[in-house]
C-alpha cells in the first residue's frame, strides 16, 4: 500500500498502462490495414472501387456517344456523296438532251436552263429572265378552226392558274432575228407535300420539220400544176396529130406541126422548171 501511495510508482504504473493500451490499439490497426490490403490485392489492379465506379460509367457513355457521332457523320457523308452523284447524273442528262428544258418559278421567272434551251432560244443564258420577255415576239400557231393565242400570255396564265399541262406551237424570233418554229410544253412541278414549285418547260425546235412540210406541200402543188399542164399539152398534141392524119391541106398540116412543136417546147420548159426548183429546194434543205 505504501508503494501505491508513492507518487513515483503510481506514475510508472500509469505510463505502463498507457503504453500497453497504445500497443494494443496499434496492433489492432495494423491487422485491419493488412486485411484491407489483402482484399484490394484479391480484386486485382483493374477492379474499380466504389468511388471510381461513377467515373468509369461516365467514360463508357462518352465513348459510346463518340462512336455514334462518328457513325452518323459517316452516314451523312455517304448521303451527301449519293446526292451529289445523283445531281451530277441529272445535270449530265439535261445537258445532253437535244430538247430545251427550263424550270420556271410560279411568277414566270426562268430559274434553270440547259444548253439546248440556250441554243434554241438564242440566249447566252435565259436564267433570270421572265417568259414574257423571252416569248414577247412569239406568235402562236392556231389549229384549224381555232383562234391564235399569245404565247407569253398563255404560259403566264398556265403558271398563275397552276394548270397541270399546256402545249402549243409558236413562230419564234431569236434575239438576232432568226425564225424558228417551236413546240412548247409546260408541265406543273409540285413538291412531295403538294406545294406548287413552278413548271418545267420543254422546247423542241420544229423548224426543220416545218421546212420539210412546206417543201413537200410546194412539191405537191408543183406536181399538180405540172400534171395539169402535161395533160393539156398531150391533149393538144393528140388532137393536132389526128387532124394531120385526116387532112390533105399542106398549109393546115404545117400549122398543126407548128402547134405540136410549140406544145413540146412548153412541155420541155415545164419539166425543166420543175427539176430546177426541186434541185434548189434540195440544196436549201442541205444547207
Amino acid at each position: 500500500m505504501r508503494l501505491l501511495a508513492n507518487p513515483i510508482v503510481l506514475r510508472m504504473l500509469l505510463v505502463f498502462v498507457a503504453t500497453a493500451s497504445a500497443f494494443a490499439v496499434g496492433a489492432f490497426l495494423i491487422r485491419r490495414m493488412r486485411r484491407s490490403l489483402g482484399a484490394d490485392a484479391s480484386l486485382g489492379p483493374d477492379a474499380p472501387t466504389t468511388e471510381a465506379l461513377p467515373m468509369h460509367t461516365y467514360n463508357a457513355v462518352i465513348q459510346q456517344l463518340k462512336q455514334q457521332k462518328h457513325e452518323l457523320e459517316s452516314e451523312q457523308q455517304v448521303e451527301r456523296r449519293r446526292a451529289k452523284t445523283s445531281e451530277n447524273i441529272s445535270a449530265a442528262i439535261l445537258s445532253n438532251l437535244s430538247s430545251g428544258v427550263m424550270f420556271l418559278s410560279p411568277d414566270g421567272l426562268v430559274r434553270q436552263a440547259n444548253a439546248s434551251a440556250k441554243r434554241i432560244l438564242g440566249f447566252a443564258s435565259p436564267v433570270g429572265i421572265r417568259v414574257s420577255q423571252i416569248f414577247r415576239e412569239a406568235a402562236g400557231i392556231a389549229a384549224p378552226g381555232s383562234a391564235s393565242q399569245n404565247v407569253a400570255a398563255a404560259i403566264e396564265c398556265s403558271l398563275r392558274e397552276r394548270a397541270p399541262f399546256l402545249r402549243l406551237t409558236a413562230q419564234y424570233v431569236t434575239p438576232v432575228g432568226g425564225q424558228r418554229t417551236l413546240d412548247i410544253t409546260v408541265t406543273a412541278v409540285h413538291a412531295p407535300g403538294g406545294e406548287a414549285l413552278g413548271a418545267a418547260c420543254l422546247i423542241n425546235d420544229q423548224s426543220e420539220m416545218a421546212q420539210i412540210r412546206r417543201r413537200q406541200e410546194l412539191q405537191r402543188e408543183m406536181a399538180a400544176e405540172m400534171a395539169l399542164g402535161l395533160r393539156h399539152s398531150l391533149t393538144t398534141i393528140t388532137r393536132c396529130a389526128q387532124q394531120i392524119e385526116g387532112g390533105h391541106d399542106q398549109q393546115v398540116a404545117r400549122q398543126l406541126a407548128a402547134d405540136i412543136a410549140a406544145e413540146a417546147a412548153q412541155l420541155d420548159r415545164m419539166i425543166g422548171g420543175f427539176l430546177t426548183a426541186d434541185r434548189a429546194m434540195s440544196a436549201a434543205a442541205g444547207t
